[in-house]
């Protein structure tokens, strides 16, 4: 679901534990965009932000999965730039079930934090598309 934050943002809230925030272009004409993302699971969360290059196609991977609403063999897997997030995606039939991968290498070791949400096939994924898409959009080129 989109909505503002207290700046006026954009935030995209995906299911109840994965929030994509504050989209910052670090230079005017730099197609690379920044975003924070906060997740939540049962063990805990993190926020990290995540460089993409104009969003990866992030919103476009999440439309070829609502196109594919009757389902599909397997795993789909998206990643980021710097593979700092990684979206894995099965159908399960009734629903799609999106695992968000968010990483990181910190000075002495390498971590990775998964939380899972799930969505129904079809006009939910669109719609979640489509979120993520004006999310994207949102931050002038």
């Amino acid at each position: 679901m989109i909505d503002h934050d207290d700046s006026g943002a954009l935030v995209v809230q995906v299911g109840e534990g994965f929030l994509l925030s504050e989209p910052l272009r670090r230079y005017e004409d730099d197609p690379t965009l920044d975003f924070l993302v906060t997740a939540h699971g049962r063990w805990g969360s993190v926020a990290t932000t995540v460089e993409t290059w104009g969003g990866d196609g992030l919103d476009t991977f999440l439309a070829s999965l609502a196109e594919d609403f009757r389902g599909w063999q397997g795993e789909r897997t998206w990643h980021s730039l710097c593979h700092d997030l990684a979206v894995l995606a099965e159908h399960r039939g009734s629903h799609v079930r999106l695992t968000w991968v968010v990483s990181g290498q910190a000075l002495s070791e390498a971590w990775r934090f998964e939380t899972t949400t799930c969505h129904a096939p079809g006009e939910d994924m669109r719609n979640l598309s489509a979120d993520v898409r004006a999310f994207i959009g949102s931050v002038a080129d």
